[in-house]
């Protein structure tokens, strides 16, 4: 298996958590809106997206950080002695700013889609009073 270095190792840590964080959040926050009030369909709408990202953020970045993509997984490492506690130190603040990052993300875009429907509505609303 090929060695990468650790900044590589920090930025896919940092990506993972980062895309894992968003689609979690994000998904999260959809499927609860358009679940129109089933519990059920809304842990759905969001365990489906989570475990497809997982799958793909774990195929794509585990061999080069061992996809942890989450502070308890890397002190498992460290209880392992499979990474020293430097290292693990680097992965979990990475972690920690990915997920911030993550969430930043998700939010951002639910905020975009309400305004670009906001906007669509009001210049649907003005042409309709406009008789156009």
């Amino acid at each position: 298996m090929e060695q990468f270095s650790l900044p590589r190792k920090l930025a896919a840590e940092f990506l993972g958590t980062a895309l894992l964080l968003a689609t979690v959040v994000g998904s999260g926050i959809m499927a609860e809106r358009l679940a129109g009030g089933n519990a059920a369909i809304a842990l759905l709408g969001n365990a489906i997206p989570t475990g497809a990202i997982l799958f793909v953020l774990i195929t794509m970045l585990g061999p080069i950080s061992g996809a942890h993509f989450n502070p308890a997984v890397t002190l498992s490492f460290v209880l392992r002695r499979e990474l020293t506690p430097l290292v693990a130190l680097a992965y979990v603040v990475v972690q920690i700013a990915g997920g911030i990052t993550g969430t930043l993300i998700a939010h951002a875009a639910v905020i975009a889609t309400a305004v670009i429907g906001w906007l669509l509505r009001s210049n649907l609303s003005s042409a309709d009073s406009d008789g156009g």
